[in-house]
């Protein structure tokens, strides 16, 4: 039976990854340096910053806007450019008003979770600040569907650490062997649900390859068509 559904946020229900390309695309078209860089290059380039940033930000090392600004320091350096304070903050600036605007879901996460919560509770478990990631869920209308929302910067914990995948069970009143996580990344998302005793299915829409030798774990391309997810999360152990 299972009691409990867990979600990553980020790239599972929340389309950071689409927001992020979309306030790439302004920043690029405001500035010269950018526009000259093949566009698969900035965004990789990008996205290595923020990753690492991300970190330093939960870590507590740096302050939000800090790491912010120092993101797109370090890109403007990417792009030969000595980016003086001003100009990072106002390209800082540029990226968060319009991830701001371009806030989505992920297609199929609206019906996914509305099915599940008529069977099942559902918890939230993201490496990320608390308040971001409720605002997310609010601007997408998800967050009448969560029982509880757990982040590392409130757990004190980060994915793959098996603590905060028990925090969330604790509070959802869930045993491990009755709940599933369904989440994009493998190291964060399955590695960190299977080492706390839950069920994992990867959702991979670019298809990755599995680990090698960690056969075993189901796959979704997509939350769509629902019924195919729904199947997945609440059949598949019967097989």
């Amino acid at each position: 039976m299972v009691s409990a559904v867990l979600f990553d946020l980020d790239d599972t229900l929340f389309d950071h990854r689409g927001c992020a390309r979309d306030a790439l695309e302004a920043v690029r078209t405001s500035h010269a340096c950018f526009r000259e860089m093949a566009f698969a290059k900035l965004e990789r380039a990008h996205a290595q910053l923020l990753e690492e940033l991300h970190h330093d930000v939960m870590t507590g090392r740096v302050s939000l806007e800090a790491a912010r600004n120092e993101r797109f320091r370090r890109l403007f350096a990417a792009a030969g450019v000595t980016a003086v304070d001003d100009l990072a903050r106002r390209a800082a600036a540029t990226y968060r008003a319009r991830y701001a605007e371009a806030r989505r879901a992920v297609a199929g996460a609206a019906d996914v979770l509305r099915l599940v919560r008529a069977r099942a509770r559902i918890g939230i478990v993201s490496n990320n600040l608390l308040e971001e990631q409720r605002e997310k869920l609010r601007v997408c209308g998800l967050d009448g569907f969560v029982d509880a929302l757990v982040v590392s910067e409130e757990a004190g914990v980060s994915k793959p650490d098996p603590a905060i995948f028990r925090l969330v069970l604790e509070r959802l009143g869930c045993a491990a062997a009755e709940a599933v996580m369904v989440g994009d990344s493998w190291t964060a998302d399955i590695a960190g649900a299977r080492a706390a005793g839950i069920r994992a299915i990867w959702l991979n829409p670019r298809h990755e390859p599995v680990p090698a030798g960690e056969a075993g774990v189901s796959q979704l391309a997509a939350l769509e068509p629902p019924d195919a997810v729904m199947r997945m999360i609440f059949d598949a152990h019967r097989d």
